[in-house]
């Protein structure tokens, strides 16, 4: 059975007519007739009535009319869904992610890729700050959400917002530490993200700008584990501001209110992968994503 014998089927039951429906379809009679013929034969069935003033259904052709009817639009659709497909990049992109994905707002930008190009195949990897650009130097990641300073000059880099940490203790120190001086803030143990880290370069420089260090630290590399610790009494940190805000409304942490730090978040890859078809597509789609997203309090 082929399809152009369920094309002439259709247009003889449409039209009624032998001959104007091998005029329609562009074909001698005897080939029309010859197609209805090898389709019978195939199917076992008689699909028409033929008489003196044209040709009608009999009542298999009518049973059969609408499966014929469905298989030549499900061809037509597939040949309409190959066309959007064709000169699309099609890949895979390996992409680091930090902190919080909703913050990321990584789910709009999966779908808006997954909308526009279904050939691009998007593995996501979970790291800490430093972990993203080393993966970038060294080939592990092909691109990443970063935040901290902005990536050295090997690497491209998109500002998507800033961040605000702000300084968070735990309740059973609220007392002691709410109005008390950095010094007695700075003494307690400090919670921070392991060396190299954005997190823990951003704690450092609050202590390098009044001129001291950190004495007792505990290290975690997940934020929520962080804000955790502060809220189990373990130690001080920074806390993203939208994280730390809501633990104090609840009354689980106090936010100290002599200091904080704002940091940028970035999206950065290689120099060299500007062109790379595959990565244009993916900043095609972050770019609406962010540009279109409410703006940040």
């Amino acid at each position: 059975m082929e399809l152009n014998q369920l094309r002439s089927f259709v247009a003889i039951a449409k039209i009624g007519h032998l001959t104007r429906a091998a005029e329609t379809l562009h074909l001698s009679q005897p080939a029309l007739s010859g197609q209805i013929k090898a389709l019978e034969e195939h199917l076992g069935v008689s699909l028409f009535q033929r008489s003196s003033t044209g040709m009608a259904l009999t009542p298999s052709g009518r049973r059969l009319l609408p499966h014929a009817e469905r298989i030549i639009g499900a061809v037509q659709q597939l040949g309409d869904a190959a066309q959007t497909l064709r000169g699309q990049p099609t890949g895979k992109l390996v992409i680091g992610t930090v902190l919080d994905p909703a913050m990321l707002r990584v789910g709009d930008l999966l779908a808006r890729v997954a909308e526009r190009y279904p050939q691009l195949e998007i593995e996501l990897h979970h790291v800490v700050s430093n972990e993203a650009l080393s993966g970038i130097s060294n080939g592990t990641l092909n691109a990443s959400f970063y935040f901290g300073a902005r990536p050295n000059d090997g690497l491209a880099a998109i500002a998507l917002r800033d961040i605000t940490y702000r300084v968070a203790v735990p309740m059973a120190w609220a007392e002691e530490l709410a109005d008390a001086p950095w010094e007695d803030v700075a003494a307690r143990p400090w919670v921070m993200a392991p060396e190299g880290s954005s997190h823990r370069q951003l704690i450092l420089e609050l202590f390098r700008e009044r001129g001291s260090q950190p004495d007792r630290t505990i290290e975690s590399d997940n934020e929520f584990v962080i804000a955790n610790l502060v809220e189990s009494g373990v130690g001080v940190s920074l806390v993203r501001e939208e994280v730390a805000q809501p633990l104090q409304e609840a009354g689980r942490c106090i936010i100290w209110p002599g200091a904080s730090a704002i940091t940028g978040l970035w999206f950065t890859y290689p120099n060299e992968r500007y062109d790379d078809p595959l990565l244009q597509a993916v900043l095609s789609a972050l770019e609406d994503v962010w540009m279109t997203a409410p703006a940040e309090a």
